[in-house]
């Protein structure tokens, strides 16, 4: 897939996602453009070790190996990382992005030449840490809150990774919120500051938006979510508010707007005891930007075999 049209990592928000192991194409121009930057920023002007070690020529196989229990993402980057310095490399997936995996695992086979292996190595293995981490989490926050809301990642990504990312937290089962600025309207505490009023920047963005485009307002207080229900928001987040807060403003608007969707968001973080209590007080939707910007790493190793 090479068009933005068709690209999986891009989804409309509220509510989108795709289940672990789904979607896991991945766009070839970007990626490749990825990589390659990737590579230039750890080889730089070579791999000097592998240079004055290895003989040209010379072949070998390895395996990749998860160090600990979580779910993989990122096996199709890291072939790619492979396959940039060794176009013949022949990397066979054995557990597919999105597996749930136990320390010792293998997760695929790579054989080529030995020199292209070695040099990629790291950038391959950057790649499946990050993204592996990623999607661990994503999966333990999505068992915290059960089926009472659904888990879904912000815009705090890393520069210039946000499409991986993204797509990492989906193979942990969470799901993606806005892509970018252009993928729906999301009414924060500066632009009401700078509009003037909330209602009036309500009324801005229906007279600018399509009808493809949602509404959402952040709300930090029962004074907002009246104002933002009043002006026709389609939904709404809350924004840190306790659970005895978060359980009141929702009753409020299942009881005046039922058709409004309610995200929490703000202070709420990855322990399991807290997400289980932001889910039971009714929200559809636990926004947690921790997923992208405070994933361990995941500790994956290339074990050489010949």
């Amino acid at each position: 897939m090479s068009s933005n049209t068709s690209n999986p990592f891009l989804q409309s928000p509220l509510p989108v996602g795709e289940g672990p192991g789904e979607g896991a194409a991945f766009d070839p121009i970007f990626d490749t453009e990825l990589v390659r930057r990737a590579l230039a920023e750890d080889v730089g002007r070579g791999d000097v070790t592998t240079q004055a070690t290895i003989a040209p020529g010379t072949r070998s196989s390895a395996r990749i190996v998860a160090r600990q229990a979580g779910v993989i993402a990122g096996l199709p980057i890291a072939a790619l990382t492979f396959a940039q310095l060794d176009p013949g490399v022949q990397f066979e997936t054995l557990m597919p992005d999105g597996s749930a995996v136990e320390a010792g695992t293998t997760l695929a086979h790579v054989s080529g030449d030995a020199a292209a292996l070695l040099t990629a190595e790291r950038t391959a293995l950057n790649f499946l840490g990050r993204l592996s981490g990623i999607a661990t989490l994503a999966a333990r926050c999505v068992a915290a809150a059960g089926t009472r809301a659904h888990i879904v990642d912000t815009r705090k990504t890393t520069p210039g990774l946000r499409l991986l990312e993204k797509y990492a937290v989906r193979m942990g089962g969470a799901r993606n919120h806005r892509a970018g600025l252009d993928d729906g309207i999301l009414i924060k505490d500066n632009h009401i500051a700078a509009a003037g009023s909330l209602t009036l920047a309500v009324e801005r963005a229906r007279a600018h938006a399509s009808h493809l485009l949602k509404i959402e307002v952040e709300c930090d207080s029962e004074t907002q979510v009246h104002e933002a229900i009043a002006a026709g928001a389609d939904a709404i987040l809350l924004d840190n508010m306790t659970p005895d807060q978060l359980r009141s403003a929702v009753a409020m608007i299942r009881e005046q707007a039922p058709r409004i969707t309610i995200e929490a968001s703000g202070n709420i973080g990855t322990d399991s005891q807290k997400l289980a209590a932001v889910a039971a007080t009714g929200v559809d939707l636990i926004s947690l930007g921790a997923l992208t910007h405070s994933a361990p790493n995941f500790d994956i190793a290339l074990d050489f075999e010949s």
